[in-house]
């Protein structure tokens, strides 16, 4: 027996059976979806965005241009689409995107019509203080019209919804940051995001889901937002997109707090750590990104 088998399924007998499953997707950021997507995550300090048709298409927003456009019925009680199509239908009821990574090769356009390509590149049981746990590695290779594309690693974690919250280990906020800046969090940008990105996850607008079902203290800030947010701040602060990105969640973020982003370039002016951080001073999402 492998060591997935071991692991109780829901509907699939062999999660490894789902490794290499490809999938093919077109989008598109109109114009439309990236002013939503800019009034959804911007902020005082945050850089004007030319919104118009044929306008540069800002670092990670085309996380917003393949929405999954499943009927209601489809949805599960979390407000995700069941699983089952490409992603494998583990017996895990809470699912969630724990880190990625991104390389940028030239520069897509707002209005652009984009091609995604997926494929499963691993499915890694796992356990740890919060108990069993499986990781799905996705790989993706979005596409522009005009040769520019984006390769990107996606790790989706299955978790089991514990009986009461129990935060992970706190990480320590960066030590002598270059910048530290405070972003007001509330329900209104959370479900701007939301829109946005055509989320239906209810941990993020759904309060009494978010304490009762999950068990969380509060709804739970988005972390492509977070990992946005320090993108186009690493951008701010040095005046050029990375080349390359990636990102971890480390502690969750709750919309009952506001966000810092902090920075700081290495010595060489070729990469940046980045984090979110909470006002007590613990690190939610860890980042680097990357210059040539």
């Amino acid at each position: 027996m492998s060591r997935v088998e071991s692991f109780a399924m829901a509907t699939m007998r062999d999660a490894e059976d789902w490794i290499g499953r490809t999938e093919e997707r077109w989008g598109c950021l109109t114009p439309e979806l990236a002013g939503m997507m800019s009034a959804g995550g911007s902020h005082p300090l945050s850089l004007p965005r030319d919104t118009r048709r044929g306008g540069l298409l800002p670092r990670l927003w085309h996380w917003a241009a393949f929405p999954e456009f499943v009927p209601l019925a489809q949805l599960g009680q979390d407000g995700h689409p069941e699983l089952g199509d490409f992603l494998p239908p583990l017996a895990f009821r809470r699912r969630m995107w724990a880190a990625g990574a991104l390389t940028f090769h030239g520069s897509l356009r707002i209005g652009e019509r984009l091609r995604r390509r997926s494929v499963i590149r691993s499915v890694t049981p796992k356990s740890g203080a919060t108990g069993d746990m499986v990781f799905v590695t996705v790989d993706h290779q979005v596409e522009g019209e005009t040769g520019s594309f984006i390769e990107e690693r996606q790790d989706i974690v299955y978790l089991h919804i514990p009986e009461v919250f129990t935060p992970p280990k706190r990480l320590p906020e960066l030590e002598n940051p270059d910048f530290d800046e405070t972003v007001a969090i509330t329900e209104a940008r959370l479900f701007r995001f939301s829109a946005a990105t055509f989320n239906a996850h209810r941990i993020h607008y759904d309060l009494p889901y978010a304490q009762e079902v999950e068990k969380y203290p509060a709804l739970v800030t988005h972390g492509p937002m977070q990992a946005i947010m320090l993108m186009e701040t690493a951008k701010r602060h040095t005046g050029v997109p990375p080349k390359r990105f990636s990102f971890r969640g480390v502690h969750p973020m709750f919309h009952s707090h506001d966000l810092r982003l902090q920075g700081k370039l290495a010595p060489n002016g070729k990469t940046m750590e980045l984090g979110t951080a909470t006002p007590e001073g613990y690190l939610g999402m860890t980042a680097q990104a990357e210059w040539d």
